[in-house]
């Protein structure tokens, strides 16, 4: 299947979720970072497994080469990240938002780092109450890897954008 192929099949399914009223953060990450039980170098280098985890979220230790996950555990690890990052991003967040734009900072959160974040104009103007288009076009900014732009972040990040702002 040709990168563009696939891309254009993720929008699809990503489009179906937004039509719903709640997108679920747990797949809407699953679906942007895929599945893959043995670890593999992600874009930035690092050593990653199951739906783009770099360490286990339960122990804290960091995924290695060689390394082998079920799809159980993988699901596991995702949903033990999703509640951390939830709690953080909670704390960080100081004005109300709706359970859409929980998911789609998640998934940003996810990608990115919750250090990023934290340091991100997105939740700075987010926190001073700046016009939602403002905020939401934030996401469009993490699009990059080693200063080089990556058309599948383009896609995620415009589609967590719209995600944002539904």
């Amino acid at each position: 299947m040709t990168p563009t192929k696939k891309y254009l099949i993720i929008a699809a399914i990503i489009l179906l979720l937004l039509t719903a009223k709640k997108v679920s953060a747990e797949k809407l990450i699953a679906k942007f970072e895929g599945l893959r039980l043995k670890s593999y170098r992600d874009s930035g280098g690092i050593w990653t497994i199951g739906y783009g985890s770099t360490k286990d979220p339960f122990t804290g230790i960091a995924v290695k080469e060689g390394q082998t996950i079920s799809k159980s555990t993988a699901l596991e690890w995702l949903k033990k990240e999703i509640e951390q990052r939830q709690v953080a991003i909670r704390k960080l967040v100081k004005v109300p938002i709706t359970s859409n734009q929980l998911a789609a900072i998640t998934s940003l959160a996810y990608n990115i780092g919750l250090g990023a974040f934290q340091r991100s104009s997105l939740l700075r103007l987010l926190n001073s109450k700046a016009p939602i288009q403002q905020v939401a076009d934030q996401f469009l900014r993490w699009n990059k890897v080693n200063g080089q732009e990556v058309k599948g972040l383009t896609n995620r990040r415009i589609l967590e954008r719209d995600l944002f702002l539904s």
